[in-house]
């Protein structure tokens, strides 16, 4: 399955902030940090689809997502 360039950007994100901070990251500080122009449930979604694919892991129903060893 080909990743798309909106898959991409907000996995590298998450990779990146998860770096700088050592916190999980949320859907809702991506999209208020990163990308203005999408709202907080796309991104949540876009989250969903890299955790079925094996890239994010999220430990709570409710918290955010952290980059496997496969990111």
């Amino acid at each position: 399955m080909k990743m798309s360039d909106r898959k991409k950007k907000i996995l590298q994100i998450v990779v990146d902030e998860y770096i700088n901070t050592a916190v999980p990251v949320s859907s809702k500080s991506i999209a208020e940090k990163h990308l203005t122009d999408v709202s907080s449930a796309t991104v949540r979604n876009e989250l969903a689809s890299l955790e079925e694919l094996g890239y994010l892991t999220q430990f709570h129903t409710s918290g955010g997502r952290v980059p496997s060893p496969m990111a």
